[in-house]
């Protein structure tokens, strides 16, 4: 009997020696995620400590960790087993951010400034409630009950689908949020925000001021290889850089975005692993590197935030949307736009009608082509920072679907044959979501 609680024993002790060499490595990742998500949902969008550690912190190993708010001095910390504390701290007009020891947090820094929103005219051109309007082309039964067959019944917690709102010819014709969710909330679009981002290429383009075409403008790059690369490239996520996307480890995204001080540079140092335009490769690195590209196009920081808001944001009336800021004060282009439901909504808006906003071209026809055109190495799923069907990745939803897609199933879905644009929100992904039907069901209550 010794001899097995000795062996018992001995495996008991592996399976901790083990435990602890692969996960403490990782605390800086928990830790990260968590005081980030906590600063992000409590300050941006007033969520309780409660509501995000169940909801939004709801992760495998992510709810390890143990959280505390600092109201008066606008941070939050988070640590596992009191290990590997890390803290967020609130930036007024720049969002939370996650702090190394360096940071000076008394440092003054710079803020966007941002336009009065217009809270009189109907939506999508402002933010007043749209009048009701009821199209005989729209199967009303047929959509509400799949609305409301995309959230989880009380008490079930498997779908998680926290908002979805349907457009049909520029009017809701469905909206629905879940318990402790409104009109008003602001949820954050993950990757989204990297459709976001590609769209003030789009606008320097219309303005003459940028060529897509020419080799990315990187000094860094010139005397090698990587001196071949275009901004379409990087668009495109073909520039065959070296980069892996993997947020089950330590990897270079997860080194970016909870490790990294200037999150533009972290795909800028790596090397060439293909010739351009051969090899896509999805990447958060690359989109980082396009905000550091657009930082460039102004003479000072202050222009650089201003833009992001007076050429787009504010100017189609996503009035609630922020993105927010690494330490350096670069927007984190790849990942961390928040904004409401409708405010995403209008972005969708923006490019089914082709750039035009309210009768001003923002951006040309031209850009909108490219943007849904797929690159030749992604299998007909990507174009210009957009996800695209031209595959029949959703088998049941038209081809000419173009959408925007963020962690846990943030989805813009834009449907230029059906005058429509779909938002759903949530914490689910494929399969426990079945997109698909989701998509075919809507679609098909317009006639």
């Amino acid at each position: 009997m010794k001899k097995v609680f000795r062996f018992l024993g001995l495996v008991l002790l592996a399976a901790l020696i083990y435990y602890g060499f692969d996960t403490y490595p990782k605390l800086d990742l928990i830790s990260g995620f968590s005081s980030k998500s906590v600063a992000s949902g409590y300050f941006l969008d007033n969520r309780s400590l409660e509501v995000i550690e169940k909801g939004d912190n709801d992760i495998d190993m992510i709810d390890l960790a143990e959280n505390n708010i600092n109201e008066k001095e606008k941070f939050a910390e988070a640590s596992v087993y009191g290990l590997k504390t890390r803290k967020a701290i609130f930036r007024e007009g720049l969002g939370a951010v996650l702090v190394n020891d360096d940071y000076d947090a008394t440092k003054p820094y710079l803020v966007p400034k941002r336009s009065k929103p217009d809270n009189i005219t109907p939506f999508p051109y402002g933010n007043a409630d749209p009048k009701d309007t009821v199209f005989s082309t729209v199967d009303y039964k047929k959509l509400n009950t799949t609305v409301a067959n995309a959230f989880d019944r009380k008490g079930e917690k498997k779908l998680r689908t926290r908002s979805v709102v349907v457009i049909y010819k520029n009017k809701i014709i469905a909206e629905k949020y879940a318990d402790g969710f409104t009109k008003n909330s602001r949820i954050l679009g993950w990757s989204m925000t990297k459709s976001l981002t590609a769209t003030y290429f789009g606008i320097l383009e219309k303005q003459g001021k940028f060529d897509i075409n020419k080799p990315a403008p990187i000094p860094e790059w010139q005397n090698d290889e990587r001196r071949n690369i275009t901004t379409s490239d990087l668009l495109h996520m073909n520039s065959g850089l070296e980069w892996e996307e993997d947020y089950e480890k330590i990897s270079d995204v997860t080194r970016m975005l909870f490790l990294d001080e200037d999150m533009t540079r972290s795909q800028l140092v790596k090397p060439a692993a293909f010739k351009p335009n051969t090899h896509w490769n999805y990447s958060s690195g690359t989109t980082n590197l396009l905000s550091g590209i657009l930082r460039k196009q102004f003479k000072t920081h202050q222009e650089y935030l201003d833009f992001w808001y007076s050429a787009l944001i504010d100017k189609i009336g996503m009035n609630s949307m922020l993105v927010e800021a690494d330490m350096k004060g670069n927007y984190v282009g790849s990942s961390y736009a928040w904004a409401t439901p409708r405010d995403w909504a209008k972005f969708g808006l923006l490019y089914l009608h082709k750039g035009n906003w309210n009768g001003e071209q923002i951006l040309d026809e031209k850009w909108i082509t490219y943007a849904s055109t797929p690159t030749n190495t992604s299998n007909g799923r990507y174009g210009a920072q957009f996800w695209l069907n031209t595959s029949g990745h959703f088998p049941d939803a038209s081809k000419d679907m173009i959408y925007c897609n963020g962690y846990q199933g943030q989805m813009v879905a834009i449907f230029p044959s059906k005058d429509l644009v779909i938002v759903r929100m949530g914490l689910t992904e494929e399969p426990e979501f079945d997109f698909n039907g989701f998509l075919r069901d809507i679609t098909n209550s317009v006639k």
